[in-house]
């Protein structure tokens, strides 16, 4: 190259076949870089004695676009780009060397290794459920079920209990914020997909800090807290409160791909908590909301979750007051919480629709990160 012109691009051992053949004389014991410096500089003797230097620069960079060698190169060219292109138009599978499945095999396996070499958060979450079963079976130790006391007691061990498996999630927050560098770095690259990713940290925070705890905390605090001692209520109940923990789990996942700090983190995710708090129907009567603010019921995780552990606990339930008998269905009637098999599990599912919601507006916040890196 010479000023910014290509005089040669071609095999090194032909390039002195190349410039001899258009002419130019190497002297003997002549070294050959220092004769291609001598032919870009004009200095090197030619059978074509009457061009200029000028001239002779700007054939060189004629001569170079007539050869095989310049058409050769620009085929090669052009191959590449409709490579490129062909590529760019086609399936996104094509972009990784990979499997879906292998990929989720390895990320999957990083992720738990993490965890054993860091128990702490787990050990922690599980301890703070075991230490918070208790407080709460000692606090609501063997409930009666004479009256006034069986239902103002159960009305507020339930509020306390979706309060503490909703805010007890608020560590989730710190998901995708400690290792958001790390992700655009490795998912740019092509590493694994977004997807990929999503699941392999979801699982993995889930089960050991979730699902685990959550098991352990109902079974020791439902049977200290005297509820129905029927087995399919207390499934009903630990079905009751994983979801309403996953609900409040998929939300701080949620803004957690959003946001890069855990300042903003805590609070974006503090701020709805406390509106389902209000409009969970412990609080305030929700028939007594203004028209245009009783809609945020239906967002409500503490409103699931209340209804569906009253309809748990009360329905078929017999409460005392001297010779007065009073059936739980009067008191789910007078809090208009329907009672019905429906009415129960439309709960669970209105649950479950909430975890959906979430964990696919991560999913996407994932994405955008991924398109905005």
């Amino acid at each position: 190259m010479h000023k910014g012109e290509i005089v040669y691009a071609g095999a090194a051992d032909h390039a002195l076949e190349y410039f001899t053949d258009l002419g130019y004389q190497i002297e003997a014991f002549n070294n050959p870089a220092d004769f291609f410096m001598d032919i870009t500089n004009g200095d090197a003797a030619s059978t074509q004695e009457t061009m200029t230097a000028v001239e002779s620069k700007t054939s060189l960079m004629l001569k170079y676009h007539q050869s095989h060698l310049y058409q050769n190169v620009m085929e090669e060219l052009e191959h590449i780009d409709q490579s490129i292109t062909g590529e760019a138009n086609g399936d996104e599978t094509a972009q990784y060397a990979t499997s879906f499945l292998f990929q989720m095999r390895v990320v999957c396996g990083r992720t738990v290794k993490n965890i054993l070499r860091n128990p702490q958060t787990s050990y922690a979450q599980l301890a703070l459920n075991i230490f918070f079963s208790l407080l709460v079976g000692l606090i609501y130790y063997q409930m009666p079920l004479t009256l006034p006391e069986a239902l103002q007691n159960r009305s507020g061990a339930f509020f306390f209990l979706i309060i503490n498996m909703v805010f007890g999630n608020l560590s989730a927050v710190e998901l995708f914020i400690n290792e958001r560098v790390i992700f655009i770095h490795e998912n740019s690259s092509g590493y694994y997909r977004t997807s990929v990713y999503f699941l392999s940290k979801v699982l993995a925070d889930i089960i050991p800090n979730r699902i685990i705890p959550i098991s352990v905390f109902s079974a020791i605090a439902y049977y200290m807290m005297g509820l129905k001692p029927a087995f399919e209520a207390f499934l009903c109940f630990i079905l009751t409160m994983s979801l309403v923990s996953l609900a409040g789990c998929g939300l701080a996942f949620l803004v957690s791909a959003s946001v890069s700090t855990f300042a903003m983190a805590n609070i974006l995710i503090a701020l709805p908590f406390v509106f389902m708090m209000v409009f969970g129907g412990f609080l305030v009567n929700l028939n007594a909301m203004l028209s245009w603010l009783s809609w945020l019921k239906w967002i409500s995780i503490f409103r699931y979750g209340l209804n569906a552990l009253y309809v748990t606990e009360m329905k078929g339930q017999l409460f005392y007051s001297n010779a007065t008998i009073l059936p739980g269905e009067v008191f789910l009637k007078s809090m208009d919480i329907d009672y019905s098999a429906w009415g129960f599990w439309q709960n669970q599912v209105a649950l479950l629709g909430i975890i959906v919601v979430c964990m696919v507006l991560a999913y996407v916040q994932l994405l955008r990160i991924n398109r905005w890196k």
